[in-house]
């Protein structure tokens, strides 16, 4: 195998990686609402066990990439790309943590009723999903215009963020027994709302391997 081929090849197998992590890190999640519109504390405590396999994909994304810049020595878009690869690995296992985050507070709920039915979060969790699934195939692609899209579906989620904490506050103001569980639904969507900002932030990354340049979506 020539030098060249060998390289393709490493990039080709981090590719596979930065795939396999981001539809892990989309499945979960929406395992994690599903649980805390259950309030399913085994499948909380499962996803927070899960983790330990998110976290051991980015090790080897790291472990290759560098072993990629040790032995192939790549220039230009050649780095550019694996330093990307590092850079959305390590936005996909922050996304993967705070989808523990949301399964830690369904321990917290355990044994409760919920103070209202869970609507925006939901809606909030569907369409980070499909943000997770589109920045990893803007990357995969090198779609500009994909990534881009990631700051017009930050919005919605930051528009129905601030709805659910509006919400949240006229039940807390109508009733204080609610106030504990209403914290922890805001902790809920301020943990779905930051998942989205990771997404955003893989999308900036994409622009940033095709272009040369670094963007701010959000500006």
């Amino acid at each position: 195998m020539t030098k060249r081929k060998e390289f393709d090849h490493g990039l080709e197998e981090l590719n596979e990686l930065i795939v396999d992590m981001g539809q892990r890190v989309e499945a979960v999640i929406a395992k994690a609402m599903n649980a805390l519109e259950t309030i399913d504390v085994p499948a909380a405590k499962q996803i927070i066990q899960d983790d330990k396999s998110i976290n051991k994909i980015e090790e080897k994304i790291s472990e290759l990439g560098a072993m990629l810049i040790a032995t192939q020595q790549p220039v230009a878009k050649d780095l550019r790309r694996i330093l990307v690869a590092f850079r959305i690995a390590s936005d996909l296992e922050r996304m993967g943590d705070l989808a523990v985050d949301v399964a830690k507070v369904v321990l917290r709920l355990e044994g409760q009723v919920l103070i209202k039915p869970l609507i925006d979060l939901p809606r909030m969790t569907q369409i980070v999903q499909m943000m997770t699934y589109e920045a990893i195939q803007s990357f995969v692609q090198e779609n500009v215009n994909m990534a881009y899209k990631m700051a017009k579906d930050d919005d919605l989620v930051d528009a129905l963020y601030s709805q659910i904490i509006r919400e949240l506050f006229s039940l807390m103001m109508e009733n204080p027994k609610t106030i504990s569980q209403a914290n922890l639904l805001s902790f809920v969507g301020r943990y779905i709302e930051r998942f989205a900002d990771h997404a955003t932030n893989i999308g900036e990354s994409v622009v940033y391997l095709v272009t040369g340049s670094r963007p701010d979506l959000n500006s």
